[in-house]
């Protein structure tokens, strides 16, 4: 049984990687790759993925359908809470007077923090609203495209 459940746990580790990565957000699995992508000039979007079911259900969409907007982040990227702990903890570092949140998104400007959307703003909202709430971001930290 307990290798059932691993099996399955993969398969949705799997399910939720792909669906952000096809949603063109780069995959920061090691410390190394958090901090060369948090150097970049420029605007940064954090996707803080989970396998979560309602609330992670609710973020990838809204991580996939926010960045098709007139303002937009230069770069797009995702660590995994749980999975890839390490580089998820130095993401993690960067967003200071913040508790841990998954899912979630940080928003950077030049490797600084401008904004979060946590886990509470995302879960128990529809996609759409969460879409709305990172677009204003945008607005507020973007260039236009």
């Amino acid at each position: 049984m307990n290798m059932d459940f691993n099996f399955l746990m993969n398969d949705v580790v799997r399910q939720a990687r792909e669906e952000i990565t096809a949603a063109g957000y780069t995959q920061l699995q090691t410390v190394e790759d958090v901090e060369a992508a948090f150097a970049k000039q420029g605007t940064t979007l954090v996707m803080i993925n989970s396998v979560c079911g309602c609330a992670g259900g609710i973020a990838r969409p809204a991580a996939a359908h926010a960045v098709h907007y007139d303002h937009r982040p230069d770069h797009l990227v995702t660590v995994f809470a749980g999975q890839d702990k390490e580089a998820t903890a130095k993401a993690r570092s960067y967003f200071t007077g913040y508790p841990p949140s998954s899912p979630s998104f940080a928003l950077l400007k030049d490797g600084k923090l401008c904004t979060m959307v946590e886990r509470h703003e995302i879960e128990g909202h529809d996609p759409m609203s969460v879409v709305q709430n990172l677009q204003s971001a945008f607005d507020q930290y973007c260039e236009e495209v």
